[in-house]
């Protein structure tokens, strides 16, 4: 007797779960899948077994939620878009605040929120001055973010039905560094990164990404935190620089195709680049550290030229993950 195709779909689905059980990647509780081994980073697209389960989180709230990572309870805000099914494989975005600020603060800021995407505001544990940070500044905690990162989409893709080739990552200032620490070290599962007046520190650690990792960066030339010409001392390095850096990882061109886009804000494509991958980066004359929007913002009360976030949700649908990239 042939299988009904929606029937066909669901053993798909329970066949998947199984095999991730069998090899360690999920471990199933009481009606929710959760995230195992511990204190393994997974570098490729993990299918989300959540796509059995009924959400406990109602489409179109934000709620806060808990996972164990490196022995270390972290914390985070979980949107999910009003039009969430449980059977439809939906894009995810991880949304990482800056230096000192809050997973509250990075919700309200970057607006992921008003998407179609689930969207996640991680918390940064607090560094060595006492403020929250992220892997990748010379104050961050020691723990482990990437490692945290993993554990996260681990424990989301057990309960909710996240599409794993649109896992995508944004970021502002030390979030948007870390968002580049991300690219460098999880583009196997992590499809497009977005860092906004992003906070680059040179830590020595070297960047071998699985693949050629998409890349939307912005950056304001006034930004006196990070500064757009760099900060040796700091270990800053130009915007510039660290843009032709990522172009040849990715192989592309070595000179960019700039267009102005008046008001101040001009585009800056590297051409050519490898299996799919882009460099994209708008460079805003004038702007100060802020997350550009036309409307006031927690990070400013005066109007930037263009809205970041529209932007960032047009270039991550155009760069899942796709077969083969790795």
């Amino acid at each position: 007797m042939a299988m009904a195709p929606g029937r066909r779909r669901r053993v798909g689905r329970r066949v998947v779960a199984a095999a991730l059980v069998a090899a360690g990647a999920l471990a199933v509780g009481p009606g929710v899948a959760t995230a195992a081994p511990p204190g393994r980073v997974l570098d490729f697209a993990v299918p989300s077994a959540g796509c059995l389960l009924s959400s406990a989180v109602a489409p179109g709230a934000t709620v806060p939620g808990k996972v164990v990572s490196g022995g270390i309870e972290r914390t985070y805000l979980l949107h999910v878009p009003s039009g969430y099914r449980a059977h439809r494989p939906t894009p995810l975005v991880l949304s990482f605040h800056g230096h000192k600020r809050t997973s509250a603060y990075q919700e309200s800021l970057s607006g992921f929120d008003s998407g179609n995407s689930i969207a996640v505001y991680p918390q940064g544990l607090a560094g060595t001055d006492g403020e929250t940070a992220w892997t990748g500044a010379p104050y961050s905690n020691r723990a482990d973010d990437v490692l945290f990162v993993s554990d996260l989409l681990n424990q989301l893709q057990g309960r909710l039905c996240v599409d794993p080739a649109r896992v995508y990552a944004a970021g502002k200032s030390n979030g948007g560094g870390f968002t580049g620490v991300l690219a460098c070290r999880m583009s196997g599962r992590i499809a497009a990164f977005a860092p906004v007046s992003g906070a680059f520190y040179d830590v020595g650690a070297g960047c071998s990404p699985a693949r050629p990792a998409p890349i939307l960066d912005f950056h304001g030339t006034a930004d006196h935190t990070i500064p757009y010409t760099g900060n040796a001392e700091r270990k800053l390095p130009p915007i510039p620089d660290w843009l032709a850096a990522w172009a040849k990882r990715d192989s592309c061109a070595a000179t960019p195709v700039v267009r102005d886009l008046g008001k101040g804000v001009s585009v800056h494509t590297w051409p050519g680049c490898a299996r799919g991958a882009a460099v994209e980066h708008y460079r805003l004359d004038g702007l100060g550290h802020v997350w550009p929007s036309t409307q006031p913002n927690l990070d400013s009360e005066t109007p930037a030229a263009m809205d970041a976030t529209p932007v960032i949700e047009r270039f991550f649908a155009e760069h899942p993950l796709r077969p083969g990239t790795r």
